[in-house]
C-alpha cells in the first residue's frame, strides 16, 4: 500500500475514533453532542480541563480506551506524515506533475512500450541521441528505475488506448513495441495505428512467424533480438576487425563517430543541387555513405558527385555530432 493511502486509512481511523468516542460519552454521561465532542477532544488531547459531567466508573474505563487508541493512532499517523517529507515523497509528487506537463507538451516524440532488456537498449540510444521520448510500462520495479534515471514515463498497460493517449500518441512520430510477448506487441501495434496511422512503428518479434503478423497489424519494421544476436556472434568470429570498428568507434558511449540520417527539407539550399556542388565533406567534414531518393525509396550507396538532391531525400552520413548538426542546418532538418 502506498504511503498516501496509509495516511488516508489511519486518518479515517482517527476520525472514526472521535465520532465513536463522542457517541460513547453522549450515552454514558447523558450529554449533548457538543458536550460529548468536548469530552472527546479534552480526553484525546490530555489537556486536563474539567469534565462537563461527573465521571462514572464506566466512563473512566471508556476514557482509558479512547486515550490508548487515539494516542496510538495519532502517533502512527504523525510518523507516516514525517516519512512523506523525509522519504522524498513530496519531491516525487512534484517531479511526477512536472513530468506529466512535459509529456503533454511533447510533439514529434517517440514512445517506448516495454522497458525490458530490449527496451532499455532503446532508452539508452534515445538518451544518447537526445531525442524526446516516453516509456510505457506497468512493472513497479521498472517504474522505480525510470524515476531514478529521470526518464519520462507513463505507468500502465501499453495495450490500453487511454494509456497510449496519456503518452501523447496522437502527436508522436514513432513507437517501439518491445513487450515480452508477441501477442502483446501485435495488440500494441494495432492500437497505436488506430490512434495515429501516420506514425512509424517498430516492433520486437520473438517467434519467426510473428514478423508477418506484426506487419499485418501495421508495424513498419520488425526486429528479432535473437536473429540480430546470432548475426553479431557470427560477425565477431568471421570479421573481428569490422566488429571492433563498429563496437569501439561507432557504437560506444564514448563514441567519436555517429551514423545519421538527414532529411532535406523544402527550404534547404541543397535542393536542386548536385552532390558535388553541395561540398558536404568540405563544409561539414562528414562522409556521405548513401542517399535514399524519396521518389523510389531505393538507396544509392557511395553516391556519385553528379547525383541531384531533391526535397525529402535522405542522406546517410558518418561523422561527429557537431559535424552532423552543421549538415542538419544546411538541410533544414529540424527532426
Amino acid at each position: 500500500m502506498k504511503v498516501e493511502h496509509k495516511i488516508i486509512l489511519w486518518a479515517s481511523v482517527f476520525v472514526l475514533i472521535v465520532i465513536s468516542a463522542t457517541i460513547g460519552y453522549m450515552i454514558l454521561l447523558d450529554l449533548t453532542f457538543i458536550d460529548g465532542l468536548y469530552m472527546t477532544v479534552i480526553t484525546i488531547s490530555t489537556v486536563g480541563y474539567t469534565e462537563v459531567a461527573e465521571m462514572t466508573k464506566e466512563a473512566k474505563v471508556f476514557s482509558i480506551i479512547v486515550i490508548v487508541l487515539s494516542v496510538s493512532t495519532v502517533g502512527f499517523l504523525a510518523s507516516r506524515i514525517v516519512s512523506l517529507f523525509s522519504g522524498g515523497y513530496v519531491n516525487h509528487v512534484w517531479r511526477k506533475r512536472r513530468m506529466i506537463k512535459d509529456i503533454d507538451a511533447m510533439k514529434n516524440h517517440y514512445i517506448i512500450c516495454g522497458a525490458g532488456e530490449t527496451g532499455w537498449h532503446v532508452i539508452k540510444q534515445f538518451q544518447r541521441q537526445e531525442v524526446d521520448f516516453v516509456v510505457v510500462d506497468k512493472d513497479e520495479e521498472v517504474i522505480k528505475e525510470l524515476n531514478e534515471l529521470d526518464v519520462n514515463y507513463i505507468e500502465g498497460d501499453a495495450t490500453q488506448d487511454e494509456v497510449l493517449l496519456k503518452a501523447g500518441i496522437e502527436k508522436a512520430q514513432g513507437l517501439v513495441a518491445a513487450l515480452s510477448k508477441d501477442a502483446e506487441n501485435v495488440f500494441v501495434v494495432l492500437t497505436a495505428k488506430q490512434l495515429n496511422e501516420k506514425m512509424h512503428v517498430v516492433a520486437r518479434a520473438i517467434d519467426k512467424s510473428s514478423h508477418k503478423k506484426l506487419r499485418r497489424a501495421g508495424a513498419n519494421h520488425t526486429v528479432s533480438p535473437n536473429e540480430l544476436g546470432g548475426r553479431k556472434m557470427a560477425t565477431v568470429l568471421l570479421k573481428p576487425s569490422l566488429t571492433y570498428f563498429i563496437d569501439h568507434v561507432i557504437e560506444t558511449e564514448d563514441m567519436t563517430l555517429d551514423l545519421e540520417e538527414i532529411i532535406i527539407n523544402d527550404n534547404s539550399e541543397l535542393v536542386g543541387k548536385k552532390l558535388g556542388e553541395c561540398k558536404i565533406p568540405e563544409k561539414t567534414g562528414l562522409i556521405v555513405l548513401a542517399i535514399r531518393k524519396e521518389k523510389d525509396g531505393e538507396f544509392q550507396f557511395n553516391p556519385k558527385v553528379d547525383v541531384t538532391l531533391n526535397k525529402k531525400d535522405h542522406i546517410i552520413v558518418i561523422g561527429e555530432y557537431d559535424q552532423i548538426q552543421k549538415l542538419k542546418e544546411l538541410a533544414k532538418d529540424a527532426i
